[in-house]
């Protein structure tokens, strides 16, 4: 008996003659056959050995008899250890997520730059400080433009090929405005290295350029069309995008909206009668407390976004007011807010508005009548107007012939009513029409009591196409770019839309009947998606288009003949040229 340990020998003689592990059992039954010279039958059954199983161990034994054979075999590291390894090891020496992403597809594994942030994160790394070019490894990368500067634009003779060259078919416009006064007065900001007016320039290029986002920059900076046309030696990169919009003023929009529109009415782009307005959501993909959730029609639910209300001329399509700075609960007085701006901006009320259900309220609809202001709206319906509207008898309802629809509704049945509305002052009209297209019937609101059913509804069946447009023209002018690679301010992004849309119907009005309602991508497509070769000269930048099926319309409008002089270029003298 040992005293210490108060444990019986017996049980400690069991800690060798009974195995505890498949190491140990290994060891005592190739003793007792090797040493002790003990049956392999007997040997395999008392350790609970089949007799094959046994021969095998004794064959491995045979091959391999060195002390490590009843050594435990260390667990070889899985792949993702091994990588995570690796991972750790790269960072130490001073490379970052991108360098170790690279490294690691040299050695055969494919790992995403969230993954091995995820690795670092876990590992207890910190973010790297930004290193100076001599500090990352040498490798292949893109070649570094030279820095935007007014100053260094170069106006020697030479010629060149651009991509943009559908681009200049706009200057004979821009140098009719006044833009560098019009930045002055709205207090837009400048440097010596790139004025303010070079800087709108630039990002009204990539805007009027529309078949891109402007995270795409990045692919033009070498193309010398597009820094001529803003009058820089290149085009600025995208941090100076992002930064330039940050820096203006959201008060300098509204203001420098008026004197715009002022200066392409001057032009002879007049606004319409009546207009259409619309709220649009440009998604937001981000974290931020601030950024509330409204309806993306597109995708049919409720996300995070930035509500921009637009205003669209009905005639040409103009974009003629836009404001991105508004909240939910302000999202039904910005109709007033507009009127007061349009009273402003041209001295008068607008004449008619067109807008959906959810656009405003009851009490600002009896606002917009006591202003003398005409509306079409829709109505929501609830289930009892619905009931009510069926239990009227066949004979209440009148047929009518529509213009300019669908063949299969245009014969639609009316119902027209005088009602009364909470929080509206007097009677309001409803037109309720059925067989329009929807298996419910669609309710509609004016204040306009004299004009005939056909006519309203007309009027508001094409809804539907200024809906399309307004969606057509964001999609075109890529409005929805807010969460791209250049972080733009959305009311800088909202105003450059404005402009782009109106050189686009300076453009298409000037081309012809044919081009004077159509969509800015078509006229995109026809005339400004081309290539050019511009030659500079000393008094002249003659600039050269290839031969094109729609050159001729240019050539019919006179294009081929503008001498225009470009302040900016020198005043070098503006000729195009059609082959």
């Amino acid at each position: 008996m040992d005293q210490g340990s108060g444990r019986d020998l017996t049980d400690l003689a069991n800690a060798f003659l009974v195995p505890a592990n498949s190491t140990h059992r290994q060891y005592e039954a190739l003793r007792a056959y090797i040493v002790d010279k003990q049956p392999s039958a007997e040997v395999a059954r008392r350790f609970g050995y089949t007799p094959g199983s046994f021969r095998v161990l004794c064959h491995e034994f045979r091959k391999n008899p060195d002390r490590t054979f009843f050594c435990s075999p260390k667990k070889p590291r899985s792949g993702r250890q091994r990588t995570r390894d690796m991972i750790v090891t790269l960072r130490k020496q001073n490379l970052s997520v991108y360098d170790i992403r690279t490294a690691l597809a040299e050695e055969g594994e494919k790992l995403s730059v969230a993954a091995i942030s995820k690795v670092l994160t876990d590992e207890g790394f910190a973010r790297l400080p930004r290193r100076r070019d001599e500090e990352r490894p040498s490798r292949t990368g893109p070649e570094t433009a030279e820095v935007a500067d007014a100053r260094a634009l170069d106006l020697s003779e030479r010629s060149f090929r651009t991509k943009v060259g559908g681009l200049f078919l706009f200057l004979p416009y821009l140098t009719r405005i006044p833009l560098e006064d019009i930045l002055a007065k709205t207090r837009f900001p400048g440097s010596k290295m790139v004025p303010a007016s070079h800087a709108i320039r630039s990002l009204l290029a990539m805007k009027l350029f529309g078949s891109a986002r402007h995270s795409h920059v990045m692919s033009h900076v070498f193309d010398e069309g597009l820094a001529l046309f803003a009058g820089l030696n290149v085009i600025p990169k995208r941090s100076f995008l992002t930064e330039y919009s940050c820096r203006i003023r959201p008060a300098a929009y509204p203001a420098f909206m008026r004197e715009w529109f002022d200066a392409v009415k001057r032009l002879g782009l007049r606004r319409g009668a009546s207009l259409d307005l619309d709220f649009h959501t440009i998604p937001f993909h981000g974290e931020d407390a601030l950024v509330q959730k409204h309806y993306v029609s597109k995708r049919s639910r409720r996300q995070k976004g930035v509500l921009a209300f637009l205003a669209q001329d009905s005639d040409s399509r103009l974009f003629c007011y836009a404001n991105g700075d508004l909240r939910k609960e302000e999202q039904n007085d910005e109709i007033l807010r507009f009127v007061e701006f349009w009273n402003e901006s041209t001295g008068r009320l607008p004449e008619e508005l067109v807008f959906d259900s959810k656009l405003t309220t009851y009490a600002n609809l009896n606002r917009l009548n006591e202003l003398g202001i005409k509306f079409i709206t829709l109505r929501r319906r609830s289930d009892k107007m619905l009931k009510a509207l069926d239990d009227l008898p066949q004979s209440a309802w009148r047929q009518i012939h529509l213009r300019n629809v669908t063949r299969a509704f245009s014969t639609p049945k009316v119902l027209d009513q005088q009602i009364d509305l909470r929080d509206y002052e007097g009677p309001v009209r409803q037109l309720s029409i059925r067989e329009l297209g929807h298996d419910k019937p669609t309710l509609l609101l004016t204040n306009q009591h004299r004009r005939s059913p056909v006519t309203l509804i007309e009027r508001y069946a094409q809804r539907m196409l200024i809906e399309n447009g307004i969606a057509d023209g964001i999609d075109f002018f890529h409005m929805d770019a807010l969460s791209s690679a250049v972080a733009m301010k959305v009311n800088c992004d909202l105003q450059l839309t404005l402009m782009a849309s109106s050189l686009y119907r300076l453009l298409g009005r000037e081309l012809g009947e044919e081009y004077e309602r159509a969509k800015s991508r078509h006229i995109f497509r026809d005339f400004i998606d081309a290539s050019a070769f511009v030659n500079i000269t000393p008094s002249e930048i003659v600039v050269r288009f290839q031969k094109r099926a729609h050159n001729p319309y240019l050539l019919d409008a006179g294009f081929d003949r503008k001498r225009t002089r470009v302040p900016w270029l020198g005043n070098r003298k503006l000729q195009l040229v059609f082959g």
